[in-house]
């Protein structure tokens, strides 16, 4: 319920009579307090943007966006196709969306490969 509604439903309880308007304004206070002491969640980032740009050219190869639904399943596929890609490095991947701190998490260049491959929670 949100404060709006918690406000709305006190103040129909003292238009009804069944509590007083001092115990109104308390209850008012009181939830106001409540939500000022919840902490604040961040919202939930909506996607992975992945980018791998040749080296050479400096010309983007592929720039694309992955729903967080899908990464779990990505960064197992992309282990078959990655072998270098560790355990570890999904782990952060997960870690970073979990967190919800926006940005580049992610960045390696392959200099055999002649590419660089960012990863960014968006």
């Amino acid at each position: 319920m949100s404060l709006s509604e918690e406000r709305l439903r006190i103040l129909k309880l003292i238009e009804n009579g069944l509590v007083s308007a001092e115990e109104g304004a308390r209850l008012i206070d009181a939830i106001g307090e409540a939500a000022r002491e919840r902490p604040r969640t961040a919202s939930r980032p909506q996607s992975l943007r992945v980018i791998i740009t040749d080296l050479v050219s400096r010309r983007q190869k592929l720039n694309v966006m992955v729903p967080v639904g899908l990464v779990n399943v990505g960064l197992k596929l992309g282990a078959r196709f990655f072998p270098r890609m560790s355990q570890a490095n999904a782990e952060d991947i997960m870690r970073a969306i979990e967190v919800g701190a926006p940005g580049r998490f992610f960045e390696l260049q392959d200099l055999e490969e002649g590419e660089r491959i960012e990863i960014f929670v968006e």
